[in-house]
């Protein structure tokens, strides 16, 4: 072993690179990790649900998580005031979802979408809830917000009309207390087409999902480039080590060096004029 990986210098550098390693495969396993979550709950979330489940209470669901959501719920109440959530995408076409305010038995309201239709949004196309109490089944939703992915969320909406579905949309529309979900009816009526269940939000492989895969090379070249940098270093302190032994520094050699080099210059001249003496003698 060479006697410059005791020297201060050098246990600094071996002490930095020792812990530095680990560390970033730490966190590059971690950010491995991260992926490999995402990957699985994208899985489950585009699974299709089995068509037995049986649906179940809706309060016995939430609040809604990724376990939850799409999941089959059921309540009971009265239809209230309907409204139009316009510029919803549907197999590539364009139309609005017909939305309908459930005022539960339990006295809290829950948004329902009956259905989709195509074209513009317009009130005198959309059918009417049906009247006195229903029994309502639909997949379970989490709520809405101005970044949810196909949401109009400019504002300027005219009046009977919803960009967001959500809570905190609808609040100063209800007096009843609100549901922090909303449910999408499988079966629709009066010609509306069902709107399917939408994956929950961080489940996807969506850009969040390929940045933890980013980072995680990132981090595992970080690793590569330690052990380079500590590998680059040490073949230098060899490579000038044996040309100091070999007379070959150049003029400009390292300064910790030039010190060695004039003491040992001095040592020689001082042992000149002795070996001179000892020859005459």
């Amino acid at each position: 072993m060479h006697r410059f990986l005791l020297t201060p210098r050098w246990w600094g550098i071996n002490v930095f690179v020792a812990l530095a390693i680990p560390f970033c495969l730490f966190m590059g396993t971690w950010q491995l990790g991260r992926f490999e979550d995402r990957v699985g709950s994208h899985r489950e979330a585009s699974a299709e649900r089995p068509s037995e489940e049986a649906a179940a209470p809706l309060d016995s669901l939430l609040p809604v998580d990724t376990r939850t959501s799409g999941r089959l719920a059921s309540t009971a109440g009265e239809y209230g005031r309907q409204l139009l959530v316009p510029e919803r995408d549907l197999d590539g076409k364009r139309g609005f979802y017909v939305l309908t305010l459930l005022r539960t038995d339990s006295g809290k309201t829950v948004p329902v979408v009956r259905g989709w239709m195509p074209g513009t949004a317009d009130t005198a196309k959309a059918p009417a809830p049906p009247a006195g109490r229903v029994e309502v089944t639909g997949a379970l939703q989490a709520s809405e917000n101005s970044g949810t992915k196909g949401v109009h969320a400019q504002g300027g909406l005219p009046p009977g009309q919803l960009g967001v579905i959500g809570a905190a949309t609808l609040v100063n529309l209800v007096q009843d207390p609100l549901y922090d979900a909303w449910l999408t009816v499988q079966t629709p009526a009066d010609g509306m087409v069902p709107v399917p269940a939408k994956a929950p939000s961080n489940t996807g492989l969506d850009l969040k999902a390929f940045q933890n895969l980013g980072y995680t090379g990132e981090w595992f070249v970080f690793v590569a480039f330690v052990l380079f940098m500590w590998w680059r270093l040490y073949r230098r302190e060899v490579e000038t080590l044996r040309d100091a032994e070999a007379g070959l520094l150049p003029a400009g050699g390292r300064a910790a060096d030039a010190p060695a080099a004039t003491a040992t210059a001095s040592a020689g001249a001082a042992s000149a004029p002795e070996a001179a003496s000892a020859d005459t003698a």
